[in-house]
């Protein structure tokens, strides 16, 4: 006897949405009816839009309450609304935003939350003991690679309390305009990255020489060029053998500094953690996102640092950012960052809709609006404590904005030069995505990527559409996870070493 059919179901954001999306795995046949008497005249796929009502061609639809598009032709109650019905409203303008109201949403202290990290001299605490070796100038890259095959294989063995050794390599530093305005944010990046707090304070540069970004450029202030630097170009280097010798000798000091460090249990409000998407889907904004959102309050109320970013994937919603800022500074910082990016979007003949991929729109999300209204659901409703130009270190306790443009790889990269210690990131398609200098934990918006992705997505947030969770308890989850991972436990992605590489943002000119 054949197995029931699967009650159909759909997800209704807001009463006053004119669309749903379809539940059910494998989407529903024409003809399917629901309890309410809507009834299918079309096929449509999991994630994607069934019209609840009539929709006349230009008028309002609506999802999350707000409004992603118009018809761009009539749509009949109960058919597909594909993208191509969907005509793109434009971005919301920076007059007339509400007033910031942030202090009033402040919720209560969570207290008695701690983790086991390691403290450093300038007060952060990390959540891994990592040497990083930086570098000036990709001409260098090829270099410390062959050495850090040498340091894992002889060095690392001696020193057990290290967990890894990475090279911050990028494809900055020579054939660029290094005084333009826009020079400002890779190198700024790049002298963040070495302070992160899961480097533990043990600075080293590796630079050729002649290079337009000089090493020194990159030292935290206070460090000494000849401790914390080394030239390939040094005349008293002779052959390829004395330079990988020079960069081994350097990494074995602070590794012995490294290897001393210990775990301590740490307050929850030592945490700096950075949240993103990415592979979204239509279920993003109904289970993963509004889950880790709830998490993210559940940090801030412990008093941690909790950052969200990806400038094209809130600036649709900046009307609701501006009231949860806690002063008008903050609102100001936050219309800021997002026109700067509208201006740079427009300096290359683009603009916010070139964000939707192939993979959100086959997953349900018909435009950027869409994808953005789901997206800042991870925020969760704390009030905005401070706004971050890319590359900036974090400065400010609670939730903070760091703008960052929405790729993956970049704002993994920028988080990270902010001081973030653990990465939370959420995804509906799938994405082996990981990072080499943080814990990368991933959360799936549907069931179906966890069954198949079984060892590689840490948490569901599937079983929220299903019904067998609610936002709450999946946002426990990760709050705890999150405690965990801190603390050492290893994520899917560490487990099997997947590291994707770091990618600079410059929006200066090369030369």
């Amino acid at each position: 006897m054949p197995p029931a059919a699967a009650k159909p179901l759909y997800i209704r954001m807001n009463a006053a949405d004119n669309v749903a999306i379809v539940a059910n795995s494998g989407g529903l046949r024409p003809g399917t009816e629901f309890d309410c008497g809507l009834r299918l005249v079309e096929q449509i796929p999991q994630g994607h839009k069934v019209a609840l009502a009539d929709i006349a061609e230009d008028e309002i639809i609506r999802r999350y309450g707000e409004i992603i598009g118009h018809a761009a032709a009539p749509i009949v109650r109960g058919s597909w609304v594909k993208e191509s019905l969907v005509r793109m409203p434009d971005a919301p303008g920076f007059d007339n935003l509400p007033k910031p109201n942030g202090e009033g949403l402040r919720q209560p202290p969570l207290e008695g939350y701690s983790f086991e990290g390691y403290r450093n001299a300038d007060g952060s605490v990390g959540t891994r003991n990592i040497l990083a070796i930086s570098t000036s100038v990709q001409c260098v890259a090829g270099t410390v690679d062959f050495a850090l095959t040498r340091i894992r294989k002889e060095l690392l063995p001696k020193y057990p309390s290290v967990d890894d050794v990475v090279a911050v390599t990028h494809a900055y530093g020579c054939g660029v305009a290094i005084n333009a305005p826009g020079a400002a944010v890779p190198i700024r990046t790049l002298q963040n990255l070495a302070r992160n707090p899961n480097f533990g304070g043990e600075v080293m540069i590796v630079g050729l020489g002649c290079e337009k970004l000089q090493p020194e450029l990159l030292l935290p202030e206070g460090m000494i060029a000849d401790d914390d630097i080394m030239r390939m170009q040094d005349e008293n280097l002779t052959g390829f053998g004395e330079i990988v010798d020079d960069i081994v000798r350097m990494a074995d000091e602070r590794l012995q500094v490294l290897n001393r460090r210990r775990r301590e249990t740490c307050p929850a409000s030592a945490l700096v953690v950075g949240m993103q998407c990415g592979g979204s889907d239509a279920f993003s904004g109904v289970t993963a996102n509004p889950a880790l959102g709830f998490a993210a309050d559940l940090l801030v109320r412990a008093g941690a640092t909790v950052m969200f970013s990806e400038v094209t994937e809130v600036r649709d919603a900046i009307h609701l950012l501006t009231p949860r800022a806690i002063n008008q500074e903050v609102a100001d910082a936050l219309v800021r960052e997002m026109d700067w990016y509208d201006r740079y979007l427009a300096g290359g003949e683009a603009d916010r809709s070139a964000n939707t991929t192939p993979g959100n729109k086959k997953g349900g999300l018909s435009n950027i609006v869409e994808k953005a209204m789901g997206s800042v659901i991870k925020s969760g409703t704390s009030p905005i404590a401070g706004v971050l130009a890319p590359g900036e270190r974090v400065r400010d306790k609670g939730l903070i904005f760091a703008a960052t443009p929405a790729s993956d790889f970049v704002c993994g990269t920028l988080q990270l030069a902010s001081g973030m210690t653990v990465h939370v990131f959420t995804t509906g398609r799938g994405t082996p995505y990981g990072l080499a200098a943080a814990p990368v934990i991933k959360v799936s918006t549907r069931s179906d990527l966890k069954q198949r992705w079984h060892d590689l997505i840490d948490v569901d947030a599937g079983s929220i559409a299903t019904g067998d969770a609610t936002i709450e308890d999946v946002g426990w989850e990760i709050f705890r996870l999150i405690l965990d991972v801190a603390s050492g436990r290893e994520t899917w992605a560490e487990h099997w070493n997947l590291t994707n590489s770091l990618a600079l943002f410059n929006p200066g000119p090369v030369t």
